[in-house]
């Protein structure tokens, strides 16, 4: 039974983690007020937001929950598998199959738009079924939090005053402040949509190359059934090979790069470069204001868990407002609580980024994947840790 008998929260950011927390606080929190900002327009068409999200099993069964997990629209990701590029690095390779570990899935792919445009529909729907406790407040972008005695000033366009604001609003890391903990990787992401002939489908891909890693995940087909994959191709950014070549050439390198079992690339659209780095709070939890998602820690797409980690952010959040009376309290939990999970990825994220620039631990990375693959309950163990984070 929830312990709050009021509670006034503003959650800042209408992504997909900043909808999660409204959508789930409002269920579970039924006696707060919840007010939901964006600097985007309400009327503003998200639907048609191409960037594609991938998402753990623990992620897509909380959506499936709240009810605005749009399946139709997402690829079930059903085997992963994770190597390095022969001949200096090895061939040796990690797979990591649904089957093998009792799931459905290990988790899915999807536009962003099509996504957030269910979610945002969800909490509109909210607004319109309980305006006296939930409300939106889009198109005008929140300026400033300060603290006040015993909870937060936001300012929108007019000041207001909440219990708790949740700040989810991350954004990339090229655009983004700098945190306290911070790392330029020197790297650049070429991100776009492949179109594929043959391979495994289901299947979702991971190469280390000299470079960086290089992934790709599958999507749903496109309209006249060809099987498509979105690509992450990280390189260096002081000596960019992408940058350079034509189209063709960009295919005909990414057909080097990958396994057979990927199949072969024929077509890929426009790629877009993108800045990486980590930029992360030391603490989630600051006087009555929390950051989450990336907000609170903008990762390497290196193991694509910084969409998962933002909604394990939320989920926990939620969780002990729900079961602690005393509010702040409950944010010293949640800073514990969240602590091993987000700082245990961080690290992780963080070597596995950094490790590219680093003479001759391709092959002791060869070794580590060889011996991952022979290793069956060390193997089960990192795919949970990858399907519902740390526990």
């Amino acid at each position: 039974m929830p312990v709050h008998t009021s509670l006034r929260l503003a959650v800042v950011g209408a992504g997909p983690v900043g909808l999660a927390l409204a959508l789930h606080a409002r269920h579970t929190l039924p006696q707060a007020e919840l007010t939901l900002f964006d600097a985007r327009p309400a009327d503003r068409d998200v639907a048609a937001d191409p960037r594609t999200l991938a998402l753990s099993l623990g992620s897509v069964q909380w959506l499936q929950a709240l009810g605005v997990w749009p399946q139709a629209a997402a690829a079930p990701i059903h085997a992963v598998h994770v190597s390095q590029v022969p001949p200096s690095f090895g061939d040796a390779a990690v797979r990591i199959r649904a089957t093998e570990q009792q799931v459905p899935m290990l988790g899915a792919v999807l536009a962003y738009g099509a996504l957030v445009a269910p979610m945002q529909a969800a909490w509109a729907a909210a607004v319109q079924a309980e305006p006296a406790r939930c409300r939106m407040r889009f198109g005008t972008p929140v300026r400033a939090i300060k603290a006040v005695a015993d909870g937060v000033e936001l300012d929108a366009g007019i000041a207001e005053v909440f219990d708790l604001a949740v700040v989810a609003e991350g954004g990339l890391f090229g655009d983004q402040a700098r945190k306290p903990v911070q790392r330029d990787y020197g790297q650049t992401a070429w991100v776009g949509t492949m179109t594929v002939e043959g391979g495994e489908p289901g299947m979702a891909f991971e190469r280390f190359t000299r470079q960086g890693p290089a992934a790709l995940l599958p999507l749903p087909a496109s309209e006249d059934g060809q099987r498509r994959m979105a690509l992450v191709w990280c390189v260096r950014s002081d000596d960019d090979p992408v940058q350079p070549l034509t189209d063709a050439q960009r295919l005909a390198v990414l057909n080097t790069l990958f396994p057979p079992e990927a199949g072969r690339l024929v077509a890929a659209s426009a790629l877009k470069p993108f800045q990486l780095g980590l930029n992360a709070e030391r603490t989630l939890v600051d006087g009555r204001r929390v950051c989450i998602g990336n907000a609170a820690q903008t990762l390497h797409p290196v193991a694509g868990q910084g969409l998962n980690l933002g909604l394990r952010d939320a989920h926990q959040l939620v969780a002990a407002l729900r079961f602690e009376p005393d509010l702040d309290a409950a944010l010293r939990r949640v800073e514990w609580a969240r602590a091993p999970d987000r700082w245990s990825m961080i690290a992780a994220t963080d070597f596995l980024a950094r490790s590219f620039a680093w003479p001759g631990l391709g092959r002791l990375r060869g070794l580590a994947l060889a011996a991952l693959e022979h290793a069956g309950p060390v193997k089960a163990q990192l795919a949970r840790q990858m399907m519902f984070g740390w526990r």
